[in-house]
């Protein structure tokens, strides 16, 4: 993590403008890199969000020199290609994983794309600067920024990086979709981010903007007139006599007089009819961005901004814990696991950069409590004490959908215990809340059997009561541990080595068969290899490539060092391990014993799914958590890593194809080739699943097999099963602020696309507001779909800048196969802004005008922001080589 009491610093003219020397023109407009296929050379959504976010990553790199490292220099990157690899190599070291921060700016791409396709927001012209609407556009922006603020404050980062995405949407929309860039404007708007600036010289109702084009391509179509302006779109509203279109196939306002229209989204003309303007909108549309990322770490702080974006190459520490009378080993574990890893890496890049601590017992659970400070979360650690209680079941899985809720997605959960779960009906909701919050759990269940036979028993307890926890172990990627408390200290030394940015590596067969050896490959990008096994062991034996073998025996043998814990084996494999196809045979008697092998390495992948849209203006892929039966959904893959992977001679690893198979009998059920998209730097992967995958629901492991640089074999594995869902199910948000005292109307959407579906909606919210909805059950045929309306009502004392989590689940009624599926919606309550009481339906920019003299945040310079004037009476601009650039503080 980035230094925590460092100076707040802002992004300067001189450092935009060098990073604009970094800046190539290569591919705003439509959303993600899979637009290209319907426009190549397009700048995209996702292209202007990750570059804006790398420069302003990469000046705060240069502000802010890394602790115990020679600092960052600007001229290493210059005529280069800005990379995330590249950049945390340069700050954190060699080697250091940007795959947190990678995640981070793909769930902001992907929300910026979703404005796209969402039905709440694709035809909303406040939302895309159309029609005219620029007052009600810059309102919306403002207030999506607005939100990340409070969302970030309020350490939800998930929730700010989706209203940052949206937020950014419209901003890069104005450049494309009004006539800025027509105007002969050569910097971003000076007033679109300045919420108490009035936007000047806007186009009135009656003013005639557009004359009539009958081509596809529109340059001259624009009047002659000085006034803003922007384009109408579709038929709500009407286009008025005399006003511009969006334009391109789509558009139905367009074969309307004043035909043609101004739209810039693209370098096609079928598209785009101002499209030769499009690289200049881009220029634009990317330097706004620059402003509001930058505008956000001058609010935010360099550690709350370093968060949102997750600059780090560390997970963070999350614990649920047992608090009943017979659990102290565990909660002493638990601080001796918590202390070790805030003291071995307090100032390092591996220090955690959250931490979360939900205590549980029966019937109470939580509170939740969240910090990034370490010394506040030993101290709340260290009150935490193991009293009362003493029966079983507990309420676990409810205090671990509380974490899974403040827990930042891609971390691992620890979770101790000695009971089952009380409440198993949260098993389905928790193991989709993992999947959607990408986090991995792990359980430590103490079974002391001279404990267990004191501890009080409500009930008589089945053997298969932990069942629950297997089966959210196996859906995160987690895995469940039995032991006992003699040993509880040493098996929780797992807490810190999870944490530790590993990897999975596959298994061949995945779980142990009698007769057969599993077989894991290493590559040369491998280090600290650890292999652990855990179950009732006869024997086992571990084979490098070269023949040399390994026992149980604890101590240090040929390959490593092997350490148990009653059935708890862990074998360390000496640095470097050998490249090649290693075997572990396992004898057992009984339950078959688990095995799993984990290493260190830069060199890993994200992933997610998503569906060609290609019918309408906005060609790109419509993302989706996870695949969908009876819809052909494409595969994206983001390679990390490769910049600090490359050999002596240059060669960069690859991989060539994905491996299917099922969870958990571990079936092979295909293989797709992988094709590079976009520069191969950037390591994007796309395949299409194979449509016997998406016939059906089911869960399927993932794993990407290619070679490193040197020719060897390499095979990374997901961290986490995926699961083909049975239908689609949508929630979305109400257009409006979600204050206290509100009702907001929320949408939803199940379509099914694979079968006949008779399903039962049930939702839910946390915390426990009033919600209601329309819609119970749902009867759909092939290719049919069903909408609801959900009211959810704000009590007037629900505190200002809190999340509300809204959950719906579609549940089939004949009990057939496959999980139900569950939706998940994060809102947050904000009081009302002065501005947000004024009247939404003005047209001008008198929509905007502040009742009262705004209040404005002091500079990092000292010096208040002026409300009045103009640009020579501001002291936040400033012009460096003829770029006139924003550099204010704006009060949100």
């Amino acid at each position: 993590m980035l230094p925590g009491k460092a100076p707040l610093s802002h992004l300067g003219p001189s450092g935009l403008l060098l990073l604009q020397l970094l800046l190539s023109p290569t591919a705003a407009f439509f959303p993600n890199i899979w637009s290209l296929l319907a426009a190549p050379g397009s700048f995209t959504h996702q292209d202007l969000t990750e570059e804006a976010a790398l420069n302003v990553t990469l000046q705060l790199f240069l502000e802010q020199p890394p602790p115990g490292r020679p600092p960052v220099r600007l001229e290493d990157f210059l005529g280069r290609t800005l990379l995330a690899d590249d950049l945390f190599a340069a700050y954190f070291g060699p080697g250091a994983p940007s795959r947190r921060f990678r995640a981070a700016l793909g769930e902001v791409a992907r929300a910026n794309a979703a404005q796209d396709f969402l039905p709440t927001s694709r035809n909303d012209p406040d939302l895309h600067f159309d029609a005219e609407r620029l007052g009600q556009g810059r309102t919306r922006l403002v207030g999506a920024l607005r939100e990340t603020l409070a969302a970030a404050r309020a350490l939800d980062y998930a929730l700010a990086r989706q209203r940052l995405g949206a937020a950014l949407h419209a901003l890069q929309d104005f450049y494309s979709h009004s006539n800025w860039v027509e105007l002969g404007e050569q910097q971003p708007h000076p007033h679109l981010l300045w919420p108490w600036r009035e936007l000047q010289s806007l186009a009135q109702v009656g003013d005639p903007t557009c004359s009539d084009c009958e081509e596809l391509s529109c340059p001259g179509n624009l009047l002659g007139a000085t006034h803003l302006t922007s384009g109408y779109f579709g038929t709500d509203p009407p286009k008025p006599p005399g006003k511009c279109s969006h334009g391109g196939h789509f558009d139905q306002s367009s074969s309307q007089p004043p035909r043609g229209g101004i739209n810039k989204d693209s370098t096609s003309p079928g598209f785009s009819p101002h499209h030769t303007l499009h690289a200049q909108a881009a220029q634009l549309a990317l330097l706004a961005s620059i402003q509001a990322f930058s505008l956000l770490r001058s609010r935010l702080g360099d550690s709350g901004f370093s968060r949102l974006l997750d600059i780090t190459p560390a997970s963070g520490l999350s614990f649920v814990l047992d608090t009943t009378g017979s659990m102290g080993e565990e909660i002493n574990a638990a601080k001796i696991q918590a202390r070790h890893i805030a003291e071995r890496r307090r100032g390092s890049p591996m220090e955690p950069a959250h931490y979360i601590l939900v205590p549980f017992h029966d019937p109470g659970f939580g509170p939740v409590f969240t910090t990034s400070d370490p010394d506040s979360f030993w101290k709340q650690l260290n009150e935490i004490h193991a009293l009362g209680g003493g029966d079983e079941p507990e309420m676990c899985l409810s205090a671990l959908e509380l974490a899974l809720l403040h827990t930042p997605p891609l971390s691992d959960i620890f979770v101790f215990t000695d009971a089952s779960p009380k409440d198993a009906f949260l098993t389905n909701r928790v193991e989709s809340l993992t999947r959607e919050r990408r986090c991995r759990v792990t359980f430590l269940v103490t079974e002391d059997p001279a404990r267990v036979q004191g501890r009080a028993r409500r009930e008589v307890l089945s053997p298969l009561r932990f069942e629950p926890y297997e089966a959210v172990a196996l859906a995160s990627g987690g895995e469940v541990i039995f032991t006992k408390d003699q040993h509880i200290q040493d098996v929780a030394a797992i807490v810190e080595e999870s944490t530790a940015a590993l990897v999975t590596l596959p298994l061949e067969p995945p779980a142990v068969v009698p007769g057969r050896p599993l077989v894991f490959s290493v590559d040369g990008l491998l280090r600290k290899v650890t292999v652990r096994i855990h179950g009732e062991v006869s024997s086992f034996r571990i084979r490098n490539p070269e023949g040399v073998f390994q026992s149980q025996e604890e101590g240090t043998g040929p390959l490593g060092h092997t350490r148990r814990f009653g059935q708890f084996w862990i074998v360390t494999v000496n640095d470097p391990p050998r490249t090649g196809a290693w075997e572990i045979q396992v004898t057992a008697e009984g339950t078959p014993p688990r095995v799993r092998v984990q290493a260190q390495t830069s060199l890993d992948f994200l992933f997610h799914f998503g569906i060609p849209v290609e019918d309408g203006p906005h060609p790109g892929l419509y993302p989706l958590t996870q695949p969908v039966a009876g819809l052909q959904t494409q595969l994206l893959v983001e390679v990390t890593g490769l910049g600090s992977s490359s050999n002596a001679e240059g060669a960069r690893p690859h991989f060539s194809h994905a491996l299917l198979r099922g969870v958990p009998e571990g079936t092979e059920l295909g293989s797709v080739r992988l094709e590079p998209v976009g520069p191969p730097q950037r390591g994007l992967l796309a395949a299409a699943l194979p449509p016997t995958l998406a016939s059906a629901a089911g869960a399927f492991s993932l794993e990407l097999v290619g070679q490193d640089g040197g020719g060897q074999g390499l095979r990374r594995a997901a961290p986490q099963p995926c699961t083909v869902a049975p239908v689609l199910l949508e929630l979305s948000g109400p257009p409006d602020l979600l204050a206290p005292g509100s009702r907001a109307p929320l949408s939803l959407r199940v379509a099914s696309f694979s079968g006949p579906q008779d399903l039962d909606l049930r939702t839910s919210v946390y915390p426990s507001f009033a919600l209601t909805s329309n819609l119970s059950r749902a009867r759909l045929g092939v290719n049919e779909s069903a909408w609801g309306r959900l009211w959810l009502q704000i009590p007037d004392s629900a505190p200002p800048d809190s999340v509300v989590t809204v959950t719906a689940a579609a549940v089939r009624r004949d009990g057939g196969p496959g999980s139900p599926t569950h939706a998940f919606l994060r809102l947050l309550v904000q009081a009302r802004a002065p501005q947000d009481q004024l009247a939404a339906g003005a047209h001008s920019a008198d929509a905007i005008r502040p009742t009262a003299t705004p209040s404005f945040h002091p500079s990092p310079w000292g010096v208040q922001g002026s409300t009045g004037g103009g640009i020579a009476d501001n002291p936040w601009w400033g012009t460096i080589g003829g770029l006139l650039l924003l550099l204010g503080v704006v009060s949100w």
